[in-house]
């Protein structure tokens, strides 16, 4: 179990650039645009704005859009600028972009869903629109016709999506906790496999199509790497929040993963080490180094006349272990444990200052995180928080 305080936060950190400030509810998704002083925000208040900085350096929209409902998820590709806007009803609002931002046209409307539409991501290589909603259902489309090529019915509504572009394979996290992995054709879909490591819903993906590596971050407050590249089953697991995970991104170019949680803090997480995966936990009925009977082992504590003891496990190797016999804590950052956590005591000896070196450096961003971007050409990131406000920061002081 991680602990409940943070450690202190690193000489070097995120420099914050500027506020955008002024909306009336919470901003659901916003992203950086590249090669510009800009930001695209939609909002719950049913505004899509484009701000870009002044010479004051302040942000000042020069588009300020309302739509028809609440605005719950955005797509924006800066080649085509073509921005695509999920809507509370379901639908999904397609708009063009002018080459200076200072105007929106209206392009395609897609009917996609019966519900809120909760993430959508357009992929410009197969001219395809990817969506999930509320009613769970996995929906694309052609972005060119607007026709439904394809849909596949998930188990809980959607709350992740990534795609590679490669392979064609849809990665899908839901409300389960559960990720799926759906292999995408013209008209159609095969289920390819689904994973389930954590305890609570999924509540961000992050695909690194270099190391064929995916993120799931969940409201358990953990973070998975999945190795699908390695193709051995490999799941690394990252304990470094003490609250929901909201975002993940990843700079490739330094093998770094960014990860927020609603509480606000930034995480910077060194992927360019030797993990190792977590044991999986040991059954016994009595404890695996001194032998005390368990408090469901009746028999044995009859026999031995002893009072039975409550069952824990070694984070390190696994066992099942007395209370006792597992006084001791430690952190364990190449295992993703950044937090002290209860090993054993043989397992506490032979851990080194070496092993307990930290692989990950903790920022506090001052407010309460529902939504991350991370622009890699600039090394500037957004964060959205419950205080109706957009943060800009420069992380090359810490992403580098």
């Amino acid at each position: 179990m991680a602990a409940e305080t943070l450690p202190q936060p690193q000489a070097r950190k995120p420099c914050l650039l500027s506020k955008i400030e002024g909306f009336q509810e919470v901003v659901t998704t916003a992203v950086i645009i590249p090669k510009e002083d800009g930001v695209i925000s939609v909002s719950e208040e049913r505004t899509i704005r484009v701000w870009l900085k002044r010479d004051s350096g302040q942000y000042w929209p020069s588009v300020y859009h309302t739509m028809p409902s609440s605005c719950s998820c955005m797509s924006f590709n800066p080649e085509t600028r073509r921005l695509s806007v999920g809507m509370d009803t379901g639908s999904i609002c397609e708009f063009a972009l002018s080459e200076d931002y200072n105007k929106m046209t209206p392009a395609l409307t897609y009917q996609a869903h019966q519900g809120r539409v909760t993430v959508v991501l357009f992929v410009l290589e197969m001219e395809w629109l990817l969506s999930t909603g509320q009613d769970k259902n996995f929906t694309w489309h052609c972005s060119e016709s607007g026709q439904q090529l394809g849909m596949y019915r998930t188990a809980a509504w959607v709350s992740g999506l990534q795609f590679d572009v490669e392979t064609r394979h849809a990665f899908v996290g839901d409300q389960s906790g559960q990720v799926t992995i759906l292999k995408l054709e013209q008209d159609s879909c095969s289920l390819v496999t689904t994973f389930k490591g954590h305890t609570g819903h999924v509540t961000a993906l992050c695909w690194d199509p270099v190391q064929r590596v995916l993120f799931s971050g969940s409201s358990d407050h953990s973070i998975i790497m999945w190795d699908i590249g390695g193709r051995k089953g490999t799941a690394i697991e990252l304990q470094g929040h003490n609250e929901k995970v909201q975002g993940l991104c990843y700079a490739s170019h330094t093998r770094q993963l960014i990860s927020c949680s609603s509480d606000g803090s930034i995480v910077i997480w060194n992927m360019d080490v030797t993990r190792q995966e977590t044991p999986e936990w040991l059954d016994s009925d009595s404890c695996q180094k001194c032998e005390q009977p368990f408090f469901w082992n009746f028999k044995q504590m009859w026999d031995s006349k002893k009072i039975g003891l409550r069952q824990h496990h070694c984070r390190k190797c696994g066992h099942a272990v007395c209370g006792k016999c597992s006084s001791k804590r430690s952190t364990i950052p190449l295992m993703g444990f950044e937090f002290e956590v209860r090993v054993c005591d043989s397992c506490h000896e032979s851990i080194t200052d070496e092993d307990r070196a930290p692989t990950a450096t903790f920022h506090d961003s001052k407010h309460n995180i529902v939504y991350m971007h991370y622009e890699p050409t600039t090394g500037s990131l957004l964060t959205s928080g419950t205080d109706k406000t957009v943060k800009l920061w420069d992380m090359t002081p810490v992403v580098s």
